[in-house]
């Protein structure tokens, strides 16, 4: 499939290389076509507002071929056409159309990149930096194209991206740092990155976003989770590529900074801890001292800010050791010092479902998740567990037309759930998909003489009565 692909785009290259390289950023400004270039601009740029793309592709191809740079003030002909055939790709089937539209995407970036390299179109400050800041925003954009649209080759996209680098340097958009991340992994992974390599390309990636963390205050929460997103890709090899001597060079300095910040302390501990640095390193050794004097007097006391902030800790403790009915006790009793109505709705949801998944006493579960949810209106978890209950216990209430009623009850409290908590929709939408196949059937109705829209009572403990739905 590449290969195919690869002679497209060579056949669209040398299409390209047949032309003027001056066709390709050929502006409308005094063209005897200029009110027609800008007629089609106008129509086209219209239908993309309102997502009228057969409109708006129709229109660019016009304005496109009439005038590639527009007024040479902006570069809407290229980047509206990747858009478009963006999303012609997205509606095609046939691999054949789909390799030559993401030929065109890489002509139009390159037509786009070409235009500004040349002053054929001018940013609004019309100075080298700006110029340089929209090649490196173009190059990346066509690398992360490259990489999650088109699939092409790991050294032509590594190249885009080092050229948005180049071209950005610190200010490269934080969109390049996942496919660089994972292109860096996956190469030194397969043995064609030596280590040093992926060392200083993290490093770069890094201070790209260390740059903006501090400095772009609009965009810093992007580059954060960038910078998170890149380590967590990272994690895969960071034990081969990062020696224990690196870390030390890199955490020791921060140390010395911040002798009094036991977090900070304990932190650097921890990853040379990780890093598996030896702990007779005296570097180490002097470390881990100055963390035993902290660590004995801080640790009661966090301890004992812990018990006196969550009075259901010993509850948790006590569910964990498997002591179900001390663990209810110690909620009951953590309720009675706790003020807050949604506090009280957690725990006493937490005895629900000890009574039901542990105790197997339904009543007292279902009368206790009902008093959970009063305390806390429009949630709908413990309806959610309610259902679970009814859906447990469905295959011991009667025959299999009472079975199925309870299953409908199970069914009634889920739809119940997410129509006062829509946060829950997805995880109900899944319960519900194993459920509608143990639906009654309408022959089965029929010969109870009751009809689709009627109610029912539903047997055994659960007591309910349901609308008949059937498969």
């Amino acid at each position: 499939m590449k290969s195919h692909f690869f002679f497209i785009v060579a056949t669209v290259l040398y299409l390209i290389g047949s032309s003027k390289i001056n066709a390709q950023c050929d502006s409308w400004i005094g063209k005897a076509n200029q009110a027609d270039a800008e007629n089609a601009h106008s129509i086209y740029r219209q239908a993309l507002k309102v997502n009228d793309y057969a409109i708006a592709f129709e229109n660019w191809q016009i304005a496109y071929k009439l005038a590639p740079a527009a007024d040479g003030k902006r570069d809407y002909h290229y980047m509206d056409g990747v858009e478009l055939y963006k999303q012609k790709m997205a509606k095609e089937q046939d691999q054949k159309t789909k390799d030559m539209d993401a030929a065109i995407i890489i002509k139009l970036y390159d037509e786009a990149i070409s235009c500004y390299q040349s002053k054929a179109i001018t940013t609004k400050a019309n100075t080298e930096e700006s110029i340089n800041l929209k090649l490196g925003y173009l190059y990346g954009r066509k690398a992360y194209d490259m990489f999650y649209l088109i699939n092409s080759p790991y050294v032509e996209t590594v190249a885009a991206l080092d050229n948005s680098i180049k071209y950005s340097g610190d200010k490269a958009e934080y969109i390049i740092f996942d496919p660089y991340a994972r292109i860096i992994v996956f190469e030194f992974k397969a043995g064609r990155m030596p280590k040093e390599k992926a060392v200083e390309l993290y490093k770069r990636l890094n201070s790209i976003a260390e740059y903006n963390i501090a400095n772009n205050e609009s965009l810093s929460e992007g580059y954060q989770q960038a910078q998170a997103s890149m380590e967590g890709i990272f994690s895969e090899i960071e034990k081969n590529i990062f020696d224990c001597d690196y870390f030390k060079e890199k955490l020791l300095p921060e140390y010395e900074e911040n002798k009094d910040d036991p977090q900070v302390l304990g932190r650097i501990l921890a990853t040379f801890k990780e890093q598996g640095c030896p702990t007779t390193d005296p570097d180490i050794m002097k470390l881990a001292e100055e963390w035993k004097k902290y660590a004995n007097v801080e640790n009661a006391r966090l301890q004992a800010e812990y018990e006196a902030n969550n009075p259901a800790a010993a509850a948790k403790a006590a569910y964990d050791a498997g002591r179900y009915k001390e663990a209810i006790s110690k909620y009951r009793e953590a309720m009675e010092d706790e003020t807050d109505n949604e506090k009280k709705a957690t725990m006493l949801f937490s005895i629900a479902s000890i009574e039901f998944r542990k105790l197997s006493l339904y009543s007292q579960a279902r009368n206790t998740a009902y008093s959970a949810a009063k305390l806390k209106p429009n949630w709908g978890r413990p309806y959610i567990l309610i259902g679970d209950m009814y859906g447990k216990t469905a295959r011991s209430c009667g025959d299999s037309w009472d079975q199925r009623m309870a299953i409908l009850a199970a069914i009634e409290k889920y739809n119940y759930a997410k129509s006062v908590d829509g946060s829950l929709a997805g995880e109900v939408n899944d319960k519900l998909s194993h459920y509608y196949s143990s639906l009654p059937d309408k022959s089965e109705g029929f010969m109870r003489g009751v009809s689709e829209g009627q109610t029912a009572s539903v047997g055994c403990w659960i007591g309910e009565t349901v609308r008949l739905r059937f498969k």
